[in-house]
């Protein structure tokens, strides 16, 4: 039997907390405005679809390999948060929206592979949720596309946020690059607890 409520919960839960994802879209949102950072978070879209794609026709083998693939992830992912973290914390702390560096849809893009919070995400709703149910190629193209949609639109969530309290944020910017920074250094460690 499918769970819909327990299944809808991971869902936004998982694509709401912090991450690489939503932490860099509030921080492009702020940077450059809503709308200059829509490129970047359209990239987060079409990553993840990729990877929510592999992961789901791959999720069965990745699986039973998880616990031999889960550590270089983890690894990997951390120290790429961590190189994020360094990059919000030594970033400006004038928020204008004039800045030169646009937030570009192959970086988000790209981040998506590198990013473990998106593998973990997958690999769990389909093992947990959906393969236990389910098994067609219809509605595992449907699963794949409504976790993609779902885990996505945090970002798009994060963004609108920081555009909207953008102004509070330029007065306080130092600050807030600093709570990045550490929320990304919680989100590296917590990779390992």
């Amino acid at each position: 039997m499918f769970h819909l409520y327990d299944f809808l919960i991971y869902c936004f839960i998982t694509a709401y907390t912090p991450g690489a994802n939503n932490l860099l879209s509030m921080s492009n949102a702020i940077r450059l405005g809503f709308r200059r950072s829509v490129r970047f978070n359209l990239g987060i879209l079409a990553g993840f679809a990729i990877v929510m794609s592999v992961c789901t026709a791959f999720s069965a083998t990745l699986y039973s390999y998880l616990p031999k693939v889960k550590i270089v992830m983890q690894i990997l992912g951390a120290a790429y948060m961590l190189y994020l973290a360094w990059k919000v914390w030594k970033s400006s702390s004038e928020l204008s929206t004039s800045g030169d560096q646009e937030a570009s849809f192959l970086s988000g893009m790209v981040l998506q592979f590198v990013n473990p919070k998106i593998y973990i995400y997958a690999i769990t709703a389909m093992s947990l949720y959906i393969l236990p149910v389910y098994h067609s190629s219809a509605a595992l193209i449907g699963f794949t596309v409504i976790l993609s949609l779902l885990g996505a639109s945090g970002s798009f969530v994060w963004a609108l946020f920081g555009a909207v309290f953008c102004k509070f944020f330029s007065k306080h910017a130092k600050l807030v690059n600093v709570i990045m920074a550490l929320l990304l250094i919680y989100c590296a460690i917590s990779l390992f607890l």
